[in-house]
């Protein structure tokens, strides 16, 4: 049985109250957090420059798919606004200064006002951001695996330790009613989404995740499309499959699918892509 989420998984019956992001390094510093800012100023271009990384991350992925795929960070002074990617605009090319920032009626209040807003983004990020304060922001791409396994409308299976992420924390939206570009559309989405939900499967479509940050939201994202490809190659294998029993799914749910946690696991891939580009997504 998987100890409690008082307790390490080594030491079971011991109890002992572990902090997650000391955990992640062995006698070593705790990782550094989410950070805080002096003003939302600074705390908006953190963001924007972070968002524009992931959209260039997305694409050395090779999520990009013509003019499909939107990533949204909600806007940190104003609750009913939200930065998105102008269409048209390769992931690859991505910078902070080409975000368009919108309100949740759809009028372009801020940044690049000389881009236009994918129609069926607006109408999915929306929805999400009307409906769930706590999501920040939010991922979808037309990724390969996602698609591929979207088309069975099945959640996945917890077949390795880090598909558990998405432990009881994702859903299937089986009720595809083409191209978003109705308000409804993107209103049953977000409802499917639930609650508390991190990540939906969007039947003959592919992948959605929130998140507290771009970051989060991101790094769920490259996991979820990765998690379908794995479930995909095991399904095809044809032999027994042996699924993580749910109390140490649950275990390692709670002890790495946090905020802090997956902010962390994003950025070895931030800085990576800080190094190729030489920064060139923060302008």
């Amino acid at each position: 049985m998987a100890p409690s989420a008082t307790e390490p998984a080594a030491s079971i019956g011991v109890v002992k109250a572990v902090d997650p992001m000391a955990a992640m390094a062995h006698r070593g510093k705790a990782l550094p957090s989410i950070p805080t800012f002096a003003s939302l100023v600074l705390k908006r271009q953190w963001q924007l420059e972070h968002m524009a990384a992931a959209f260039r991350i997305f694409a050395r992925e090779g999520y990009a798919e013509g003019i499909s795929g939107h990533i949204s960070v909600r806007d940190p002074e104003f609750e009913d606004r939200f930065w998105i990617n102008p269409l048209g605009v390769h992931f690859g090319l991505m910078k902070a200064s080409d975000m368009i920032c919108a309100n949740l009626d759809g009028d372009t209040v801020g940044g690049n006002v000389d881009g236009s807003i994918n129609a069926a983004g607006f109408q999915i990020h929306s929805a999400v951001h009307k409906a769930r304060r706590d999501v920040h922001a939010i991922c979808h791409t037309h990724s390969v695996h996602g698609r591929a396994w979207s088309a069975f409308g099945k959640p996945l299976e917890m077949i390795n330790q880090d598909v558990c992420y998405f432990y009881k924390a994702h859903s299937v939206y089986d009720d595809y009613g083409g191209i978003a570009n109705e308000a409804s559309e993107g209103e049953r989405i977000a409802r499917s989404l639930g609650d508390g939900g991190k990540a939906v499967i969007l039947k003959n479509h592919g992948l959605l995740t929130v998140g507290q940050t771009v970051d989060e939201a991101a790094f769920l994202f490259c996991l979820m499309e990765r998690s379908c490809k794995v479930q995909l190659l095991a399904d095809a294998a044809g032999h027994e499959k042996h699924i993580v029993n749910d109390a140490e799914a649950e275990y390692n749910f709670r002890t790495a699918s946090r905020p802090e946690t997956l902010y962390i696991e994003f950025m070895p891939h931030y800085q990576h892509e800080e190094y190729l580009s030489n920064g060139a997504f923060k302008l």
